[in-house]
Formats: C-alpha cells, sequence, structure tokens
C-alpha cells in the first residue's frame, strides 16, 4: 500500500472531512501536525503551492486537500491511487 500522509491544523474542519474520507475507506495515514510550524508550512507551499490544510499526498505526491480528494473520489479516481496502482 501507498503511504499516505495528511498535513493539518487542529481546529479545522475540511482537516477532519479529509480524514474522515480516509477513515472510510480504511486508509492507513501518517498525520503530521503543521499547527505554528512555520518552515513545515513553507516547504508545504513550495511543493503544493497552496497556504491551506489539510494537503494530502500519496507516496510523495501531493494530491491537494479535502476538495480535490472528494472530487477525485466522486470521479472514481481516489480508490486506484490509494491502493497504488500505477497511471491512476
Amino acid at each position: 500500500m501507498p503511504k499516505v500522509e495528511i498535513y493539518t491544523k487542529k481546529y479545522c474542519p475540511f482537516c477532519v472531512r479529509a480524514k474522515s474520507l480516509l477513515d472510510r475507506k480504511g486508509v492507513a495515514y501518517t498525520e503530521v501536525d503543521a499547527e505554528g510550524k512555520d518552515e513545515l508550512r513553507n516547504w508545504l507551499v513550495e511543493v503544493t503551492g497552496q497556504k491551506t490544510v489539510p494537503q494530502i499526498f500519496v507516496d510523495g505526491r501531493s494530491l491537494g486537500g479535502f476538495s480535490e480528494i472528494d472530487a477525485l473520489d466522486r470521479e472514481g479516481r481516489l480508490d486506484p491511487i490509494l491502493r497504488g496502482e500505477a497511471g491512476a
């Protein structure tokens, strides 16, 4: 299974939604608290171009935030990515 990481902050409703979506799918993930960690937040902006959390990565590939993984899920494209299928 691919390595899934989710960068979050406390009291972030979109973080809760993203984790809930991954939990419903039975996906194991590592949660990284980005609260008050300026260096980490700067890195996230460099890598994703986004200042917001959550930011979800699968095997180092940025999938974006909750809205993006929710859209991928509705399109039927999230499960293959989470299974590590090539070309997903």
